[in-house]
């Protein structure tokens, strides 16, 4: 790969040239076609060429900085056997402009463990945003976490890798994974089966981080055990629910009587976290009638409850996902 840059505009203009020792993971450090390169350059205003082993970065000091600082942590993920899409591209970037995550976003061999992480059968998660950084240390400290904002910001994703280790490790003898069974916006009409497999399609994305975080085997173990229990809210009723690990996902499909009954199932040594976007719900009712939002407005602030917030830059999914989010948001 190789472009021609602009010539310098100005004197704030910084060249800088990085070597790497392992030329045969470049190919999926640059991805299909240069397009994670490609990316970088667009997201950050610099001129990439690669020649062999060495890549040349040009442009404004910062943003040559930045996106050196990039390219050692996306090689450090590539050397882990992580996948580098344009989606951890545009995440390292906002990682980068978080001074105090360097132990995070730095991942070469010279520089220490990522300092925040969740590790699980199948792999380890590291933040891919500050505020995902900021959830994850919640999902460590606190007995009760709200993970509040718009699809595609991990929020129920990593609960569930926190659960997942959790389970493993010992510290919580089972997993409880929960929603609202709310049909969004179509009439789904009669479901045949028995009631698993009534509930299953509204719990499937519950079902889909399980599986990456554990082995398809452990995962039909531990539900046939009763380890991982996966239930409509409407089965919490009358429970306490100790020595678990509950996620309550969807919760602004909840109403207030819901959520107030599902928080009061909080058992000894247990942790809850409710994930949700609190401007959107499926209700009739609306956005007024939803206990996600009359919860966080009644504990924000108390002992013991963290509130985790993001945004539509905190989306770690296509970037595309991120526009729409804030064109919705910004509509009136």
């Amino acid at each position: 790969m190789s472009r021609k840059p602009v010539p310098a505009q100005s004197g704030d203009r910084s060249r800088a040239e990085l070597t790497f020792d392992r030329p045969q993971l470049l190919v999926r450090l640059f991805g299909q076609y240069d397009q994670n390169l490609v990316a970088l350059e667009n997201r950050l205003g610099v001129y990439i060429t690669a020649r062999g082993n060495r890549v040349g970065l040009e442009g404004a000091a910062e943003q040559v900085a930045a996106a050196r600082d990039v390219l050692h942590d996306l090689y450090g993920r590539v050397g882990r056997g992580e996948e580098v899409d344009t989606g951890l591209v545009d995440a390292a970037i906002a990682m980068a402009a978080e001074p105090h995550l360097d132990g995070i976003i730095r991942a070469d061999t010279g520089t220490p463990a990522p300092s925040v992480m969740i590790r699980t059968r199948k792999k380890t998660i590291v933040p891919r945003t500050p505020a995902q950084a900021h959830y994850m240390r919640a999902l460590g400290s606190y007995d009760m976490i709200f993970a509040l904002g718009p699809a595609g910001t991990g929020k129920t994703y990593v609960a569930v890798a926190q659960a997942v280790q959790q389970l493993i490790t010992g510290s919580v003898q089972r997993l409880i994974l929960s929603r609202p069974a709310v049909e969004a916006g179509e009439r789904l009409g009669f479901l045949p089966g028995d009631m698993k497999e009534k509930v299953d399609p509204y719990l499937r994305p519950i079902y889909d981080a399980l599986y990456d975080c554990l082995p398809a085997e452990q995962v039909e173990r531990r539900i046939a055990s009763g380890e991982i229990e996966i239930a409509p809210i409407a089965f919490m009723r009358g429970r306490t629910l100790a020595d678990a690990f509950v996620i309550l996902d969807e919760a602004q499909n909840t109403t207030p009587a819901q959520m107030k009954m599902f928080l009061t199932r909080f058992g000894q040594n247990s942790r809850m976290v409710i994930c949700g976007d609190p401007n959107q719900t499926d209700l009739p009712g609306g956005v007024n009638a939803s206990g996600l939002a009359d919860a966080t407005r009644r504990l924000d602030g108390v002992e013991g409850i963290a509130m985790a917030r993001f945004a539509a830059g905190d989306v770690v999914r296509h970037p595309i996902v991120g526009r729409i989010v804030e064109a919705y948001e910004g509509a009136s």
